[in-house]
C-alpha cells in the first residue's frame, strides 16, 4: 500500500507553524501527522496567542489608567503617555503569552483518554490556579474598557460632586481670611473718615464765620482760630495717611494675593484633586456597582479561555503526533543509555504502575568499579599468601632470628 497516495504529505503555512509554536508543539512531527492533530494544536496555539494579545491590551489600558495623565472623566487629555503605556502593554502581553505557553506545553495528556480523572485534575491544580489568577488579571481592565462610557458618566458625576465640595471648602476658608483683611482695611478707612468728617466740619465752620453766618463776617480773631483748627484737622489727615499708608498698601496686596490664591485653588488645585479620583481602583469599584453581572460574565469568559487549553489537553486522546513524540523521546533515551521500565505492584489502593529509569552507563560504571575492587581484593589476598609462605620458610630455616628471649622481660 502506498502511504503517500492514501494520505499525501501536506505543507503548512507560516501562520499554522506559528500557532503550533504558540502551543509548544513540535512542527517536525506535526508536519508528518494527520490533519486532526494539526488542527488541535493550531487551535490551542490560537487560544494562547489570543490570550497574549488580550493581555497586552488590558495591560496597556490598566497602566495608562493607573499612571497616565488624569482629567475629568470623558474629557480628552493630550499626552504622549500612550506610547509608554503601549510599551508596557506589549511587555505585559509577552509575559502572559510566555507564561500561558509554558503552562499549556507543560500540561500532559494524563492517561491519553477523553476522561479527566481525579489524579489528572489534582496534578493540574497548580496550573489551574495560575490560569485563574491570569483570567482575573486580564478580565478586569477589559471590562472597564467595554463599559468605559457608563463608567465615565458615573465617575464624572462623582468628580463634579467632589469638586463642588472642594470649592465650597475653598470659598469658606478664603472668605474668613479675606474678611479679616477687609476688617483691618475698613478699620483704617473708618478712622480716616472720622478725621475727614472733623476736617470738613472745621472747614464749614470757618466758611460760615467768613460769610457772617455765625457771627461778624470777615477775617477776624474767630476766623483765624477756625482757620488754624481747619489746617490742624487737615494736618491730622495727612499724618494719619502717612502713618497707615504702608499698612493699607500691604493689606490690599494681601487681599489681592488671597483672591489670586483662591482663584488658583478653585481652578487648579481643586480641579486637579477631583481629576485624581480617576484611578484604576475607583473605576473598578464603579464598574462593580453598575455592571456586576457583566463583570462576572467577562471574568468567566476569560477564565474559560485561560483554563480551556489545560482541560482540553487532559481530555485529548493520544494521536499519531503524540506517539511519534514519545517514540522519539524513547529512542533518544536509549541512545543516551537510559531505559525506562514499568513495574506493576499491588497495593492497598489496587494495582499501581511505577516507572523506573535505568541509566545504563551508570550501571556499567558501577559494575566496572565493583569488578575492579573485587580483582584488587583478589590480588591483595594472593600477595599476602605468597608473603606468608615466604616468611614461614624463613622461620623454619632460622627461627632464632625471629625470637628474642628477653623481648617479653621488661627488666632485662
Amino acid at each position: 500500500m502506498n502511504t503517500t497516495e492514501s494520505y499525501p504529505f501536506q505543507k503548512a503555512s507560516k501562520i499554522t507553524k506559528f500557532l503550533w509554536w504558540c502551543a509548544g508543539a513540535d512542527s517536525f512531527f506535526l508536519m508528518r501527522s494527520p490533519k486532526q492533530d494539526r488542527v488541535k494544536y493550531a487551535g490551542i496555539g490560537g487560544i494562547v496567542f489570543s490570550t497574549g494579545v488580550l493581555a497586552a491590551c488590558a495591560g496597556g489600558f490598566a497602566f495608562n489608567t493607573a499612571f497616565g495623565p488624569k482629567g475629568m472623566a470623558g474629557d480628552h487629555v493630550e499626552s504622549n503617555f500612550w506610547m509608554i503605556a503601549a510599551a508596557f502593554g506589549l511587555l505585559w502581553g509577552l509575559l502572559i503569552f510566555n507564561l500561558d505557553r509554558f503552562i499549556v506545553s507543560s500540561t500532559g495528556k494524563g492517561d491519553g483518554t477523553d476522561k479527566i480523572t481525579l489524579k489528572e485534575f489534582g496534578q493540574a491544580i497548580p496550573r489551574i490556579l495560575i490560569a485563574i489568577i491570569l483570567g482575573f488579571t486580564i478580565s478586569k481592565p477589559l471590562e472597564l474598557k467595554i463599559i468605559e462610557t457608563e463608567v465615565n458618566v458615573e465617575l464624572r458625576k462623582q468628580q463634579q460632586e467632589k469638586l463642588d465640595e472642594f470649592n465650597k471648602n475653598t470659598y469658606a476658608k478664603f472668605k474668613e481670611q479675606i474678611a479679616i483683611i477687609d476688617g483691618d482695611i475698613k478699620k483704617i478707612e473708618e478712622d480716616r473718615n472720622i478725621l475727614v468728617q472733623r476736617q470738613k466740619e472745621a472747614e464749614q465752620e470757618y466758611i460760615d464765620q467768613m460769610q457772617g453766618r455765625s457771627g461778624n463776617a470777615g477775617y477776624g480773631p474767630r476766623a483765624k482760630q477756625l482757620e488754624v483748627l481747619k489746617d490742624q484737622k487737615q494736618k491730622e489727615i495727612e499724618d494719619y495717611d502717612q502713618r497707615h499708608a504702608t499698612d493699607l498698601t500691604n493689606l490690599k496686596k494681601q487681599r489681592e494675593q488671597k483672591l489670586a490664591d483662591q482663584e488658583n485653588e478653585l481652578n487648579v488645585v481643586n480641579k486637579r484633586n477631583a481629576e485624581n479620583l480617576d484611578g484604576l481602583l475607583e473605576r473598578i469599584s464603579i464598574a462593580h456597582d453598575i455592571g456586576f453581572w457583566l463583570g462576572w460574565a467577562l471574568t468567566l469568559i476569560f477564565l474559560s479561555i485561560e483554563m480551556g487549553p489545560i482541560f482540553f489537553k487532559m481530555m485529548m486522546n493520544k494521536g499519531p503526533y503524540d506517539y511519534m513524540v514519545e517514540n522519539w523521546n524513547y529512542r533518544l533515551y536509549v541512545k543516551n543509555g537510559i531505559v525506562r521500565e514499568d513495574h506493576i505492584f499491588e497495593g492497598r489502593d489496587g494495582m499501581r504502575v511505577i516507572e523506573k529509569m535505568n541509566y545504563l552507563e551508570v550501571e556499567q560504571d558501577r559494575r566496572e568499579k565493583q569488578d575492579q575492587i573485587a580483582k584488587q581484593d583478589e590480588l591483595s589476598k594472593k600477595i599476602l599468601g605468597i608473603w606468608a609462605e615466604k616468611k614461614k620458610s624463613q622461620i623454619d630455616e632460622k627461627p632464632e632470628a625471629f625470637y628474642n628471649e628477653n623481648s617479653n622481660n621488661p627488666e632485662a
